[in-house]
């Protein structure tokens, strides 16, 4: 397989929108996307209260619009999608992406709406390592996103059951309806899924990923927030993921998904196969580990340990009612209140990029703000 190309850079909070520009420049993005068709921007919202490292940041959506624009992808439009755990309308308010897109006239659908799109059936032209065993009543897809450039925007984080998530995983919640929880067990083979997928129905895929505070710990939403400074683009979305493995201090291709996608000749999961870009950043080692939380300690018994075999019982019944609940009581009314919205006010006024992201509540851009943004807390 040719070497992938993956673009890194360090970037300023005082310059990031022209980082961001400069970094699509160097991954090529006018090689990967058609022109004359609509460009889907996939945000991550991987918890709805902005917790640092977890979510797209405002200036990564913001940078992208603007970059897309400058190189004539003049049509783009959000798609938001739900999970058990994330409320999507509550999730784009509270990270500040509402002013962005009404200020670039952006369109935001969700996936979940049946007046925005409908769920069709889809045989794909790959094989399916997981999909088709996980629903063999068919695999379904929002019409929607047929024939449509894609641009997934994830940060550089660990993730409890996937080791590292990134652009691979961003597609989960939007190509899988809310019954994507089936798949757990088999997570690894349905992210190889996916980006079969997505090369069979999208007319171009490519990732922009934050790194600017990276998530250690065991994410995507309970973590240690870490200012990274850094921020990768790729056409490529295995190579994307196994460079930014590679920096969190993770082997790549001991992570079953790129691995596997590697090996399917879905992209480049080698480090060595990848061409790095802007910075050099192949000599650096976060030392990122991923551990557990509570909550991710009763999803191991039941998607990956003894009582896997009755996990139809569990979350194929009205029971998976019982483990939502459990895992919005966790993270809503016990991490949030009493842990991490400490951690979030203390990134707010000490960082650099927690007094960017506080520009963005009153509906200011970056380059309007940025001068100033050392002045807010």
């Amino acid at each position: 397989m040719a070497r992938a190309k993956v673009a890194v850079l360090k970037v300023k909070s005082e310059t990031v929108l022209e980082d961001i520009d400069r970094l699509l420049e160097l991954a090529e993005v006018d090689k990967v996307f058609a022109k004359d068709r609509a460009t889907i921007l996939k945000d991550n919202i991987s918890w709805h209260f902005p917790f640092p490292g977890a979510n797209t940041t405002p200036w990564q959506l913001e940078g992208t619009i603007l970059a897309l624009r400058k190189r004539g992808f003049q049509e783009q439009v959000c798609v938001q999608n739900k999970t058990v755990v994330t409320d999507a309308f509550k999730g784009e308010d509270l990270n500040h992406y509402l002013p962005i897109f009404k200020r670039h006239e952006i369109p935001v659908l969700y996936n979940f709406l049946e007046e925005d799109m409908k769920w069709v059936s889809y045989r794909p032209q790959a094989r399916m390592r997981a999909l088709d065993r996980v629903f063999p009543e068919g695999i379904r897809l929002p019409d929607y996103f047929f024939g449509k450039n894609i641009v997934h925007l994830p940060t550089v984080k660990c993730h409890i059951y996937t080791t590292t998530t990134g652009a691979m995983k961003n597609a989960f919640g939007g190509l899988l309806n809310t019954k994507r929880h089936y798949t757990h067990s088999w997570i690894h083979e349905t992210l190889v899924d996916l980006l079969a997928i997505q090369k069979e129905i999208h007319s171009g895929v490519f990732a922009v990923m934050d790194g600017t505070t990276a998530g250690d710990g065991p994410g995507p939403r309970t973590m240690r927030p870490v200012i990274k400074n850094v921020m990768l683009a790729s056409g490529d979305q295995v190579a994307i993921d196994a460079v930014a493995a590679k920096l969190m201090g993770f082997d790549p291709m001991t992570i079953p998904y790129i691995r596997m996608a590697h090996e399917d000749g879905l992209g480049v999961g080698r480090p060595e196969e990848i061409e790095l870009v802007g910075e050099d950043v192949s000599g650096e080692s976060w030392g990122f580990s991923v551990g557990d939380n509570g909550a991710s300690m009763v999803g191991d018994i039941m998607w990956f340990g003894p009582l896997k075999r009755f996990q139809k019982l569990f979350f194929h019944t009205p029971l998976v009612n019982v483990f939502v609940a459990g895992s919005e009581a966790y993270h809503d009314y016990y991490r949030w209140p009493l842990r991490d919205r400490r951690v979030f006010e203390t990134w707010l006024g000490t960082t650099e990029w927690g007094r960017l992201f506080q520009t963005y509540a009153g509906g200011q851009s970056a380059s309007r703000s940025s001068k100033g943004a050392s002045a807010v807390g």
